[in-house]
């Protein structure tokens, strides 16, 4: 899933918005996840690039952590709409 696709999504007025919001950023953190492990798969000892890897998927779950504090709906909704997370199936 693209960024576009996913900022398609939201309207045009509240993309403007939104921008700062703790939906969208882990939108933008997954995304370069995405291209950094595509990336790592080819070149497997590029060390600076882990490192950043490591840095994004950090701050992407302190953000997650965040929203599942603050909105449980709103943290579910997302996880699912980017497929982070296995879904657990009791």
């Amino acid at each position: 899933m693209g960024k576009n696709s996913f900022i398609s999504v939201i309207s045009q007025e509240e993309k403007e918005k939104n921008r700062g919001s703790v939906e969208f950023q882990v939108v933008i953190f997954t995304n370069k996840v995405r291209k950094l492990t595509s990336h790592l798969q080819l070149h497997r000892k590029d060390y600076l690039s882990q490192r950043g890897l490591r840095k994004i998927l950090g701050k992407r779950q302190r953000l997650l952590s965040y929203l599942s504090k603050k909105n449980q709906v709103h943290y579910k909704e997302l996880i699912n709409r980017l497929d982070i997370r296995e879904s657990k199936t009791v």
